[in-house]
């Protein structure tokens, strides 16, 4: 049988989009090859790479003819791998877990592969080249990167810019969608690291299931257009029709899909802490918000839903703000830890 082994590496500035498929060694005797393939693509700001090394040998018992014998000891080496043998048992048994684990969707592999560049960067300004390049980690809980262009489920941070601009200073809005599909349609999103510090019951609401179901959930400010919104926590929930997902793992819905939500909570599929509650949104024209990115009001990062619904309680931190600009590292670290100027 064949036998393969493949490395995957992320690269950073290539020119240009490609394809490469290069042999690097061949030995006809052995029916032993090496290639490598080269795949770039443009993300954020920059053209990143994935090269893909991949090594195979055949195996010579298989090459040989029946009669030396070795035609069946090869194939009492593949019943060994099918699990006879208790170190390939291990093995598989190893491989079966982690083939349990959920796989990347495309954001997480994005992030994947921003962490990992993070890290090399790290590597090579300290001067330790000489070294293996760092490997790929899991992916954190929570993560946050910078983006160039805004998209669906992306986070907006207000800059130093919109200091003493009392709607807006020092938010993290959670764009819900990009206007990006819809031409007729400007982006819009909520605000969700001010709260209101205040509970649903407080506001002695007339509608029955936010009188009752949802009458401990915290309410926050979502923006300054008149409107309700409410987020889902959808974690491994399936089915969840008539709210629209945002990222994987996070859903929203207006006010007239309260009682699909009530509807969820009675049912035990979801709880109340499940749930974050917005008044009012944040909207903007169709070229509205782009123009506001370029003239530097707004960074553009992509997140984890770990980040929208990280606290344990049923509201989301004030020091959210800070927490994003950290986990989006470099020198927006930095500008976390300014003061507010004074304008």
């Amino acid at each position: 049988m064949d036998l393969w082994s493949v490395q995957v590496k992320s690269n950073s500035f290539l020119l240009r989009n490609s394809i490469l498929e290069k042999p690097i060694s061949r030995n006809l005797r052995n029916s032993a090859m090496a290639f490598e393939i080269r795949k770039s693509f443009s993300d954020s700001c920059k053209y990143r790479s994935v090269v893909v090394h991949a090594t195979g040998k055949k195996n010579n018992g298989n090459s040989n003819s029946s009669s030396s014998g070795n035609s069946d000891k090869s194939k009492a080496g593949g019943d060994n791998l099918k699990g006879s043998n208790p170190e390939s048992n291990a093995s598989s048994d190893s491989s079966s877990q982690k083939s349990h684990r959920k796989p990347l969707d495309w954001r997480e592999f994005r992030a994947s592969l921003y962490i990992q560049e993070q890290a090399e960067t790290i590597v090579s300004d300290t001067h330790k080249q000489d070294k293996a390049s760092p490997r790929s980690k899991p992916l954190p809980l929570k993560w946050a990167h910078p983006i160039s262009a805004p998209e669906n489920g992306c986070l907006l941070v207000a800059t130093e810019k919109l200091d003493g601009v009392r709607t807006f200073e020092r938010t993290v809005v959670l764009l819900l969608r990009s206007g990006m599909q819809n031409p007729l349609e400007g982006p819009f999103g909520v605000v969700i690291n001010r709260s209101l510090h205040k509970r649903m019951k407080h506001m002695n609401p007339t509608n029955i299931d936010l009188a009752t179901t949802f009458a401990d959930c915290c309410l926050h400010f979502g923006g300054p257009l008149e409107s309700s919104m409410f987020l889902v926590k959808a974690r491994e929930v399936t089915g969840l029709n008539g709210f629209e997902e945002v990222i994987p793992g996070v859903c929203f819905g207006s006010r007239n899909k309260l009682d699909a939500a009530s509807a969820l909570v009675k049912k035990g599929i979801l709880g109340p802490q499940d749930f974050r509650f917005f008044v009012g949104y944040a909207g903007w024209q169709l070229d509205q918000l782009s123009d506001e990115i370029e003239s530097g009001y707004w960074h553009v990062a992509a997140c984890s839903a770990n980040l929208v619904f990280g606290s344990t309680e049923n509201s989301l931190p004030d020091s959210l703000w800070e927490e994003t600009l950290q986990l989006m590292g470099g020198h927006y670290s930095e500008l976390s830890r300014k003061p507010k100027q004074d304008l």
